[in-house]
């Protein structure tokens, strides 16, 4: 990965959307206004920017609310957001932003370092309000706005992140009313005040999220006037709303099944974009919940703290299988824990070390774990009791259903059990720890740390009663140590080194079976969408990106502003000022965050 020198510049403002006219994308709306409608297999968990863990969700908050710094389309590379520019001290201990004047609150108020400040500061002081992103601030130990245009970050320890503070700043004058950040969803009163490409004007749980385009956006106003998130449970009528043109977009849960691709390729006005996938696919183990306190809770299956068994288990899913298929080559069989889309951190065991699909070798290491099959073919503890392993599965997502299914067969063959377990909403038992096995998945960003972030015992809870940033309750020593190693390290080379080390440590541990690197399989109207910016530019999504470019830059079909039609990175983002290097400091492309995350379902 090519290192990022830091730079700061302004992005220029693009052309004003064009004159209004009949809304192409919802056909409910008669009043002129260009409406772009997304379907969306995720129902919203929370629109707190502090709660909030689903891709829809904190896609959504992206386009509220501006972030310090944000990421080129075309390449990732970091771009000026709410800051201009930034740098840091000699001993990489103080940052100092800058941060733009031009940047205004949807109420008429101008959005400074101060908000800024004050979001950082309520993260670090509120366990509540660190829910989300609290990792990003755990290392901070000052924050304060000298001038509404200065903002200055001093760190306990180098924090090679700091170009990527991937959190959303919110207004300090409205959300200093708040008293309890746990409780509070931010979704009682509309329009929701915000910065960023969109205001949110309604929502309706479970149903849709409206958001109108903010015209004062200083980076130049989206084109279209309204974007809606509609809810459907039901990918399958998703994908007939697009046919029938009720929805301008559809995503998947989180992208479309082999078949639901294949049906709309060649339909008339629709076009299918089928891109490498950033996100991985994986069976997370319940390694025993506990708590940062010591408390244990849950009710994981005690054979799964054998290393042994948790191998034998990896060992019996044939990956190949699920790639071929399941997700009938759209896919990428899995291997570590970060996607090849990221190939300086992308990490492959090496033979010796590798879990292959084995079944007879799975066998043994059950027969030495003390798990040897019974007269009944079943295999059996020491107390006589069968193995039978219970699988969180998504009911929304057909993948899930679909390798359940072949888990129950090759886990069979071993004298395993497997009842699968498939929920609307599988958070409740997840965070409670009441689940052996779940289907889990996480978009990575080009820079890891937060998918890293979340397997460290400091993202367990508090208490079994809390809610932590833990994905599945993994905590190492090892694990951590190289954690905080790479956290510190600015030199590209040497912690991609310790991000692959770390992967390593996770396989070898054996609590995360990564099985794919699905592709991000998307379609669209192009009668309703004229061009759309993928991310990167070559060959990538549409939904979920590290930044808010596609909705912000979507051109509707009858603006006359696109000739083609086809997917195009568009003229999205322009670096007009210098560059302002750092003194010796190179860091990496860095996003990270829950934020971007499939969400723990």
């Amino acid at each position: 990965m090519a290192a990022l020198v830091l730079t700061a510049g302004l992005a220029t403002p693009l052309a004003p959307a064009a004159p209004q006219a009949r809304a192409a994308a919802d056909t409910s709306d008669t009043s002129g206004r260009k409406v772009l409608t997304v379907a969306v297999a995720q129902s919203v968990d929370s629109l707190s920017p502090f709660l909030a863990v689903r891709l829809v969700s904190t896609s959504i908050h992206r386009l509220m609310y501006e972030y310090l710094t944000n990421y080129d389309p075309e390449d990732a590379r970091v771009v000026p957001g709410l800051a201009t520019k930034w740098e840091a001290s000699p001993d990489k201990l103080t940052w100092t932003y800058t941060i733009r004047s031009d940047s205004m609150w949807s109420d008429g108020r101008r959005a400074t370092a101060e908000d800024a400040a004050w979001t950082f500061n309520k993260m670090m002081t509120d366990p509540d309000a660190a829910t989300a992103n609290g990792s990003f601030v755990a290392n901070f130990a000052q924050v304060t706005a000298p001038s509404p245009t200065r903002l200055v970050i001093r760190l306990k320890k180098p924090q090679a992140t700091m170009t990527a503070l991937d959190v959303p700043i919110v207004p300090k004058h409205i959300w200093e009313k708040v008293t309890d950040f746990s409780e509070f969803n931010n979704d009682k009163s509309f329009p929701i005040v915000g910065n960023g490409p969109f205001v949110l004007t309604d929502y309706k749980p479970d149903s849709h999220v409206r958001l109108k385009a903010n015209k004062n956006l200083w980076r130049g106003a989206p084109k279209f006037d309204e974007l809606v998130f509609r809810y459907y449970k039901d990918q399958d009528a998703a994908v007939a709303a697009l046919r029938k043109g009720e929805v301008s977009f559809v995503a998947g849960s989180p992208s479309l099944t082999p078949a639901q691709a294949a049906s709309l390729k060649g339909e008339k006005n629709i076009r299918v974009n089928d891109a490498p996938g950033r996100r991985f696919y994986a069976l997370a183990v319940n390694p025993g919940a506990r708590a940062r306190n010591g408390e244990r809770f849950g009710d994981g299956h005690p054979s799964l703290h054998d290393r042994r068994v948790r191998h034998a288990l990896f060992m019996a899913v044939d990956r190949k299988a699920v790639i071929d298929k399941v997700f009938q080559g759209h896919a990428v069989e899995g291997q570590g824990y970060i996607p090849p889309r990221y190939p300086a951190y992308f990490w492959k065991p090496p033979k010796d070390r590798l879990l292959a699909y084995d079944p007879a070798r799975a066998a043994r290491l059950l027969d030495e774990a003390g798990y040897r099959k019974n007269a009944d073919g079943k295999r059996v503890g020491k107390d006589g009791r069968p193995l039978n392993y219970r699988v969180l599965c998504h009911a929304t997502d057909p993948n899930d259903k679909a390798i359940g299914k072949y888990l129950q067969e090759w886990w069979g063959r071993l004298g395993i059990g497997v009842t699968l377990t498939c929920l609307d909403n599988v958070t409740d038992p997840w965070l409670a720890g009441k689940y052996d096995l779940a289907f889990d998945g996480w978009s990575v960003n080009p820079d890891p740390d937060f998918v890293l972030s979340i397997h460290t015992c400091a993202a367990l809870p508090a208490t079994p009663r809390d809610t932590g940033a833990t994905d599945n309750f993994i905590c190492d020593k090892t694990y951590d140590e190289l954690y905080a190693e790479q956290l510190a390290e600015y030199d590209p080379a040497r912690r991609a080194e310790l991000v692959r080390r770390m992967q390593a440590r996770l396989y070898d541990l054996g609590y995360m079976n990564v099985m794919a690197y699905p592709n991000a399989v998307e379609a669209y109207r192009t009668d309703q969408i004229a061009s759309i910016t993928t991310m990167p530019a070559k060959a990538g999504n549409i939904y979920g990106q590290d930044g808010y470019w596609s909705w912000w830059s979507a051109v509707p079909a009858d603006s006359g502003d696109s000739s083609d039609g086809s997917v195009s990175t568009g003229a999205v983002v322009g670096i007009v000022a210098g560059a302002a290097a750092l003194a010796g400091l190179v860091a990496v492309l860095a996003l990270r965050r829950r934020a971007t995350a499939d969400d723990r379902e």
